[in-house]
């Protein structure tokens, strides 16, 4: 039985390659809640969003750099290039997981700066 981490992890994986119908069959609750203030907070709408950037961005490159899992609780920060040129931008997810499926998930970006001041990087 896989973890709520290798969960949130191949839904990120399956959503990035347009297959976000799959990712939400197999993974996601029928209550499931998204809060991100650029969409309505149903799965519906994520799904739908999440389609449409796949056919817009069939070359998307989506790195994890790293994932967390704390009881019900998982966040996984990555790196996602709409292409091989593209900076990209530093996204975190967090889900919130009831038994083995996903019932409410937060994402925030921070996009790659072309001169960064800080010495560590983002990733």
């Amino acid at each position: 039985m896989a973890t709520k981490k290798e969960i949130a992890q191949d839904f990120l994986k399956l959503a990035s390659k347009g297959q976000s119908g799959e990712a939400f069959e197999l993974y996601v609750s029928d209550n499931f809640k998204h809060h991100n203030a650029w969409f309505k907070g149903d799965g519906h709408t994520l799904m739908t969003a999440m389609e449409e950037n796949g056919r817009k961005n069939p070359d998307k490159i989506f790195e994890i750099q790293r994932a967390l899992e704390d009881g019900d609780l998982v966040a996984v920060h990555s790196r996602v290039r709409q292409t091989k040129n593209d900076l990209g931008a530093a996204v975190m997810h967090i889900f919130r997981f009831d038994n083995d499926k996903i019932v409410e998930l937060w994402d925030f970006g921070q996009a790659v700066p072309e001169n960064m001041i800080n010495e560590n990087g983002m990733f």
